[in-house]
């Protein structure tokens, strides 16, 4: 079985039975034997001579060959008490205090059991609407969506991450405004991907340029009216700002609902990739491409891919019977249209191999080509099924009724793949590859340079692999600008920054063309990319069939500092020379403070061009690209991650993480928020470390070699190491062709890391994922 180290890690920590004590109490051989006898016992409910064991090794076989793996609920619980199989489910939120309470209460279920809720918040009245029964006023769907953000938050899923929540309200709500902005301060709603519910009227209305109607769901009445381009470019902005919301385009979901007598689509999964029913739930597993090649790696093997679907589907199918639901109502739901998701992981490292570049039109056609294959085949099976077991109870009120006999509603899913691609060794999902070598930090210390597979195999049998060259990549450069590599590597060898917005949207249209629920997919941006290019995208999605999009900004989400009050009128000669004001010299703002025109910082998410000055009311913004390191300390709660980072000005922001084992993280979060601003504002590093090292707290004990002390200790040593490494090490950002990457540790500093191990984490659908130790969270 090819797994490898870091998989077998990542599946240790989270996968694995353990015992009382945490440790591991089976193999990693020994979970993909207890997940295919329990799924493939499930044959016994249509046959009572079915041969089970032989069933149970086919599902074996391909999961440890590495060529299938199901969701991760399925992977964790099945054969084991819980039980609870399923990754995705939708829950209706009812305009009543019981509805909505009741949502909650169902949905803490859920999230203990491993999965993933949405919620459409589209049937609740707007705020300040009367409510007759108390004689009171409405709050709105966005004051509900923080009571469900906070549940969330109490309730710890699986071990592994907090529970993961899609929120979706139609344009055409009269909230639609606050909801746009209901997470521009990131910290709000952090347990929401967030998305507006778009409707065909409203995009044509925005190309007609005209007005659209609002409506109360609780009355059908028109409360106002508000022009579509003006709600479109608040969306934009907001997504331009730190990627939310998203969209997803509900007539082109319900387009395809295969049982819309039932009700309509209102809502996805967490990711977007699932629109579902209320209570509906949907297994999802996908397929390793990259373990679909020929012999020889010169073409897709067709009938290797057949036969793996066809299993693929067995196996999803008998998923939905093994299942231990945790509501009847969901068990009905999911029972009556037997909706599957099959999907693919390793796009990007199969192009590679086929030397097909991810931004041509070669490998979009190879996309249409490839998941039209696999939809069909998957449908076939699911017909062979139906033919042995019976359609899916709700066939006759189906779009299929008379034309076609399927054991499933749905077949065919993208979901984004993190933890299970790290699991495989592949690329996720259908994304491009984000990073070809990254440098893994190991527990004595030393470092560990990682490299794509596809990549070192090509280089090594052109003769041209070496570390040197590696730790030139982890440290920044693009494979594309090293003139000593042949051309067409270099034109092959492309990451997610250099594929730009419109190829991500091609690629996402060409397999959602062939997907019957829909396709996860993050369109990423670079950071200087502007409104009017993620406007672009939106409408090109709109234009290609996608039914939603996601978009990232490169660093869009970076930890924003607290701001503080302006200097006194006539003081800006003592500025430092970092070109901030001395934190001594402010004082409290007064209404009547504004900043020049052209600061960055105090334009807060909408910055305009700044003049090169600096801003006498705000300290000096954070730059756009840092580098710097991540370090883990050990206090007396356990592990603490510091994170320092520095520009050419100096030193400018501190992070800290807890990780698992709890502590202190809002006192230890305050004291680098507090940092990070006083470096920014002028003070002197070395100033900041002597009045923060030596600190003592009681929990604390001694770090041998280092006598860590405290929290604002270990601050203040990690802070002292960078100053000391910085004399020797500094590159400035103006002469890195892309965002550098520190000579001291390899990391791109764009968001928080890993709060489990501190290393560097990214974002895909919607979520964001640490490919070192499978850690993941939306939202």
């Amino acid at each position: 079985m090819a797994i490898g180290s870091n998989a077998r890690v990542v599946l240790e920590a989270r996968y694995l039975m353990k015992d009382e004590m945490g440790k591991p109490v089976e193999t990693v051989e020994g979970m993909f034997r207890r997940v295919a006898a329990a799924v493939a016992a499930s044959d016994r409910a249509w046959h009572q001579e079915a041969d089970v064991a032989r069933t149970e090794e086919e599902f074996y076989t391909l999961m440890t060959n590495l060529e299938f793996l199901p969701n991760s609920p399925t992977l964790m619980n099945a054969g084991r008490p819980l039980g609870q199989l399923s990754a995705c489910f939708v829950l209706p939120v009812e305009d009543t205090m019981e509805g909505i309470f009741d949502a909650i209460k169902y949905a803490a279920l859920i999230h203990k059991s491993g999965g993933g809720t949405g919620f459409a918040f589209s049937r609740l009245r707007p705020r300040g609407s009367a409510v007759n029964s108390t004689g009171g006023v409405a709050s709105g769907p966005v004051s509900f969506m923080k009571v469900f953000n906070a549940a969330t938050e109490a309730v710890k899923q699986g071990g592994t991450r907090r529970g993961a929540n899609m929120g979706i309200l139609r344009v055409d709500h009269p909230d639609i405004l606050e909801f746009i902005d209901c997470k521009a301060d990131t910290k709000e709603i952090t347990n929401f991907n967030i998305s507006v519910g778009i409707t065909e009227a409203f995009m044509q209305a925005v190309e007609s340029g005209v007005d659209y109607d609002l409506v109360d769901p609780h009355t059908g009445a028109v409360t106002e009216r508000l022009s579509a381009p003006m709600v479109f470019d608040r969306i934009v902005d907001a997504a331009w700002r730190n990627g939310e919301p998203g969209i997803v385009f509900l007539d082109r979901m319900n387009r395809d609902n295969v049982v819309p007598a039932v009700g309509p689509f209102e809502s996805t999964n967490p990711c977007g990739e699932q629109p579902l029913l209320p209570y509906e739930s949907c297994n999802l597993g996908s397929i390793n491409l990259l373990e679909m090649l020929t012999e020889d790696g010169s073409d897709v093997h067709w009938e290797k891919l057949r036969r793996t679907v066809r299993t693929a589907v067995h196996f999803l199918d008998n998923v939905i019977d093994a299942n231990r639901y945790p509501l009847p109502e969901i068990d009905a739901a999911t029972r009556n249209t037997r909706k599957i998701g099959l999907g693919v992981m390793g796009w990007a490292d199969l192009l590679l191999r086929l030397n097909i570049p991810y931004n041509s039109d070669e490998a979009v056609a190879l996309a249409d080509r490839t998941m039209g294959f696999i939809n069909e085949q998957a449908k076939l099976m699911s017909e062979e099924l139906a033919v042995e077991r019976g359609p899916f109870p709700l066939w006759e009120q189906s779009t299929y009724f008379g034309r076609r006999k399927l054991r499933n509603a749905t077949v065919t899913t993208i979901a984004p793949t993190g933890t299970l691609s790290l699991i495989a060794g592949v690329s996720s999902g259908v994304e491009p590859v984000f990073g070809y070598v990254y440098i893994r930090n190991v527990m004595d210390g030393a470092e560990l340079v990682e490299v794509n597979p596809v990549l070192r195999q090509a280089l090594e049998e052109r003769g041209l692999y070496s570390e040197e060259l590696m730790r030139r990549i982890a440290a920044g450069e693009h494979l594309g600008d090293m003139a000593e590599l042949p051309e067409d590597l270099r034109r092959v060898f492309v990451s997610a920054h250099d594929v730009s917005p419109l190829w991500h949207t091609r690629m996402q249209a060409a397999f959602q063309r062939y997907t019957d629920n829909a396709v996860s997919k993050t369109v990423n941006f670079p950071n200087s990319a502007t409104r009017d290019e993620v406007a672009e995208v939106y409408q090109l999605a709109y234009r290609l069939g996608c039914k939603g999009v996601t978009i990232y900004r490169d660093g869009s989400r970076s930890f924003q500092v607290l701001n503080i009050g302006k200097v006194n009128k006539g003081e800006e000669d003592a500025k430092t020379d970092t070109g901030a004001t001395p934190i001594d010299k402010v004082d409290t703002p007064t209404p009547q403070t504004k900043a020049p025109e052209g600061c960055a910082a105090c334009e807060g998410y909408n910055p305009m061009v700044n003049r090169g000055e600096a801003c006498p009311v705000q300290p000096r913004p954070r730059p756009a690209v840092t580098r710097g390191i991540t370090e883990r300390m050990k206090i007396g709660c356990g592990n603490l991650y510091v994170t320092v980072n520095y520009d050419e000005n100096g030193i400018c922001e501190v992070f800290t993480n807890t990780g698992k084992a709890g502590g202190c993280p809002s006192q230890s979060e305050a004291t680098a928020r507090l940092v990070s601003i006083a470096l920014r504002s002028g003070i002197d590093a070395k100033r900041v470390v002597d009045e923060l090292k030596g600190i003592r707290c009681p929990s604390t004990i001694r770090q041998q070699g280092m006598g860590c002390t405290s929290c604002p200790d270990a601050i203040a040593r990690v802070i002292e190491k960078v100053l000391v490494e910085m004399e020797g090490n500094f590159v400035p950002a103006s002469s890195a062709s892309v965002p550098a990457r520190s000579k001291l540790d390899g990391t791109i500093n764009k968001a928080k890391p890993c709060p489990e191990c501190g290393a560097e984490m990214v974002h895909e659908g919607g979520c964001v994922t640490c490919r070192q130790c499978g850690y993941s969270r939306c939202g």
